[in-house]
């Protein structure tokens, strides 16, 4: 089983940073995928960015690519996301999700999720 929490969001104007922290529960964190996912109001939640169990490889969504960056600390039980150049249609609940074995950014493939932040761009 593996519990997460996550923090780190709130108001930003466009142009400004954030970073998202995702921490973990349990013994085998650095065994599984980790993967953000966002839903913004009335929109299906969609996949942002993924990292494999070492960290050595990483997944973005086109939408983010070179904006975000996705990272773990495997000592610290926690996956991060650093959210740059924001724009207003980042603004959603950002979600941490895990698996296990290989990435997918199929929502349906991943076993955990926390309960998601809040992340606001303002114009």
């Amino acid at each position: 089983q593996v519990q997460l929490v996550e923090s780190g969001g709130g108001l930003v104007q466009a142009g400004g940073s954030l970073r998202l922290s995702c921490a973990a529960s349990g013994r085998t964190f650095s065994s599984y995928t980790m993967a953000w996912f966002r839903q913004a109001p009335g929109k299906e939640r969609e996949f942002v960015a993924a990292i494999s169990w070492s960290g050595g490889s990483t997944y973005y969504a086109d939408s983010v690519k070179g904006r975000f960056t996705i990272s773990r600390d495997n000592a610290k039980n926690t996956v991060y996301l650093q959210m740059n150049s924001l724009k207003p249609e980042d603004t959603a609940v950002y979600y941490c999700a895990a698996k296990a074995s290989y990435y997918s950014k199929r929502i349906s493939d991943y076993s955990y999720w926390g309960q998601g932040t809040q992340v606001t761009v303002s114009s």
